[in-house]
């Protein structure tokens, strides 16, 4: 068993505890997690805390925090930058950042996986592949066969295609597809919804150009 505590206690840690009691529904003893608690501010704990009725109790916060021997901290937090500044405040500390991978993950045998990744359930990862750390990847996504995956990254059921490179802090919104073969570089934004067909350097957004309009028509109308 793991002695895990979650940094934050919003929607994600909110995500990722269910996540965990199921996991420990579907695997052996050895390989399940005992969730000691959170990591969160006090003023957060009538908005967040209470509000997904979260059982482990608030243990401290990022401050105070002093990493016990043989105890995990996964982070439950979604904003990339937030995230990164509570790497570093771990890291300082000498704690150690655990991973959390559903087991209904299919993870090719040759995939090579860094630390403090979190993988939510049914997502693919396709043979030789790498991925680095602190990745996010939430459910359904999938990342084929032949990518690189840098450090950061957030896919927000999203889809990455074969031999794609892609490098530091990227989010890609819901439903975000990359065809083959193309690079991506850091800290750029891919909203819902956007094919990438054309490789990315640095810092930028990819969007719609034109805003669409969507009407509802009510099927009388239309007899």
């Amino acid at each position: 068993m793991r002695d895990v505590i979650i940094i934050g206690t919003g929607a994600v840690a909110a995500e990722l505890t269910s996540y965990i009691e199921d996991d420990n529904k579907k695997v052996e003893s050895i390989n399940r997690v005992v969730l000691k608690g959170y990591i969160d501010y006090d003023y957060n704990i009538d908005s967040y805390w209470k509000n997904y009725n979260l059982k482990g109790p608030v243990i401290n916060d990022i401050d105070s925090y002093v990493p016990k021997e043989n105890e995990e901290v996964i982070i439950g937090i979604s904003d990339i930058s937030f995230r990164n500044q509570m790497i570093e405040l771990l890291i300082q500390k000498n704690a150690k950042i655990g991973s959390f991978i559903h087991s209904s993950v299919i993870i090719a045998d040759n995939v090579q996986l860094g630390i403090g990744n979190i993988i939510y359930p049914f997502c693919i990862i396709g043979p030789n592949t790498t991925i680095g750390n602190y990745n996010m990847i939430t459910s359904y996504s999938f990342i084929s066969h032949d990518c690189k995956i840098g450090n950061g990254n957030f896919l927000s059921t999203a889809g990455i295609a074969g031999r794609i490179v892609v490098g530091n802090n990227n989010f890609f919104g819901i439903r975000s597809t990359v065809i083959p073969n193309i690079k991506i570089g850091d800290d750029n934004t891919i909203q819902a919804g956007m094919v990438v067909d054309k490789s990315i350097k640095d810092n930028t957004t990819v969007f719609y150009r034109y805003k669409e309009q969507i009407f509802a028509i009510a099927k009388d109308n239309l007899k």
